[in-house]
């Protein structure tokens, strides 16, 4: 039954798709003719001016042999958009803007620093859950060191606290606090991983303890508990995302960071596929589906009116069809899930909807 499923999603899946690919470089009619790119635009808001789908946007750059690639787009440059002889549009670099920029320091000194082309998205969208949010493997979690308590029987610790925790390794100065929020579970209950939340940064204090380590807190975010896990801190960096379009793919939103019951626009998600299928960048399709139909007399939703009246219900089930409902970008992966913006939604976006091709 579920293959059967999975086949039927895949046809109106591919359905959608092949009506998309006849207008795949559909260029919306109220496109500029030209754009200068500005300070704090992001790639995805120049696509959307665009294309109905913004991930398409390397496609309008494929007959410019002046660009060596398509991502990296700077403050100044003026984008101009034409048709070939073949009639398909593309996007021309008339002028590019300044690729260095020149800084005078107080004493007079002048710094010439490149410019940096302007991202896929703003990265304040994405950097809390980036920077504070994790999945970790459970029994990773488990044998982390963690925080023990301090000399002054206090709870929690905030910044310039000390506080001890168990043994680390001697060579660590520097961790970050973390703490478990819940199990991440898939549709059929399978564990995919814990999902954790930075609470603060701590450093080594020099002691002549062995066992333990004395620590002391940095900056926290939240307030430290007991029992909290350490972990080595590791750097984290705004890396660019090259957009892409899931190809074979399907999932399911399975929760979402903020743990609320609908979401929306700009909302982070939880998908059931990790980095072995999904990469940063990747563009996926949200699907929903209606509830079942009894074609009886009068026609039904599967489930109306008393449950006695179901059980008797005469007539065919109909499954209705996965309708399109909005599009999430992929924006940080791990072993068994993803995290993912939602970039659009049509209807309010819910656990259990599907994940595909966009």
């Amino acid at each position: 039954m579920i293959f059967k499923f999975i086949r039927v999603l895949m046809l109106c899946i591919a359905g959608l798709s092949a009506t998309a690919l006849a207008d795949v470089l559909r260029i919306k009619d109220s496109a500029p003719a030209v754009y200068v790119v500005k300070k704090g635009d992001t790639l995805w808001d120049i696509s959307s001016l665009y294309l109905p789908k913004p991930w398409l946007w390397p496609e309008l750059w494929r007959t410019n042999t002046q660009i060596v690639n398509p991502h990296l787009i700077y403050p100044g440059d003026i984008l101009h958009l034409v048709k070939g002889q073949d009639g398909n549009p593309s996007l021309q670099l008339a002028n590019q803007g300044s690729k260095v920029q020149i800084k005078l320091s107080p004493t007079g000194n002048r710094t010439i620093k490149p410019a940096l082309p302007i991202a896929v998205l703003p990265w304040a969208a994405i950097e809390p859950y980036v920077q504070h949010q994790r999945i970790e493997d459970p029994d990773f979690y488990q044998q982390l060191p963690y925080v023990l308590g301090n000399d002054q029987g206090a709870v929690r610790y905030v910044q310039d606290n000390v506080f001890l925790g168990q043994g680390l390794n001697e060579s660590v100065k520097q961790v970050r606090v973390i703490r478990k929020q819940k199990q991440l579970k898939d549709l059929q209950g399978n564990k995919l991983g814990l999902q954790v939340r930075y609470v603060a940064d701590a450093e080594v204090v020099p002691s002549s303890l062995t066992e333990q380590s004395l620590l002391k807190v940095l900056h926290s975010n939240i307030e430290i508990k007991r029992g909290d896990r350490l972990v080595v801190s590791q750097p984290v960096t705004d890396k660019p995302l090259v957009l892409t379009a899931a190809t074979t793919q399907i999932g399911h939103i399975i929760d979402d960071v903020e743990q609320h019951t609908l979401l929306g626009k700009f909302n982070v998600v939880v998908l059931d596929l990790g980095s072995e299928h999904l990469a940063a960048g990747m563009v996926m399709g949200i699907y929903a589906k209606g509830p079942n139909i009894v074609d009886g007399q009068p026609p039904k939703y599967e489930g109306e009116a008393n449950w006695i009246h179901s059980l008797f219900a005469m007539g065919e089930k109909i499954q209705q069809p996965h309708l399109k409902v909005g599009e999430v970008l992929v924006f940080s992966t791990f072993d068994k899930a993803s995290y993912a913006l939602i970039t659009q939604s049509t209807k309010v976006i819910k656990r259990g909807m599907i994940v595909a091709k966009p």
